[in-house]
């Protein structure tokens, strides 16, 4: 069976390094977002671990950047992230839609990604995630990126 759910409008602004909860839905939603946001929190923290505990091994994460599509199997896209530095890194996500059909979901919203609180980028954030173990865990990533921003 089929279930569609999805955020209302304006209902989840989730920051990274801000203790303010996961606003989704339902509580279902809210297990969705949670990996998707823990794998943001990691990315300000530099914390290469705590994005592999909340990624299914052997997954892909596809990147738009200009013209140019980069696809990257989650090891390698893991250690482009740098474990050292001073820049505040943020990714703040918006309007997150959320479908869910039994141990699937997908996560489609656009993003903010700040440095040192000025906006760097924008785009959109698209994630599939499936249940194992009784446990939502991030399978794919792709994302858009641009300059144009809001």
């Amino acid at each position: 069976m089929f279930r569609h759910t999805a955020a209302p409008l304006g209902a989840a602004l989730i920051a990274l390094m801000s203790a303010a909860p996961v606003h989704a839905a339902s509580p279902e939603e809210q297990a969705v977002l949670a990996p998707f946001q823990s794998i943001l929190d990691a990315i300000a923290k530099r914390d290469r671990n705590l994005m592999r505990d909340n990624m299914l091994p052997g997954g892909m994460a596809t990147l738009k950047r200009g013209d140019k599509i980069t696809q990257l199997h989650f090891d390698s896209f893991i250690d482009h992230i740098p474990v050292t530095g001073t820049q505040q890194l943020q990714e703040r996500i918006y309007n997150p839609l959320v479908k869910i059909d039994d141990d699937i979901a997908v996560i489609w919203t656009e993003y903010q990604f700040f440095i040192d609180g000025k906006v760097d980028h924008c785009g959109t954030d698209i994630a599939h995630l499936v249940k194992r173990d009784g446990r939502w865990l991030v399978a794919g990533i792709a994302d858009t990126q641009r300059k144009d921003c809001p």
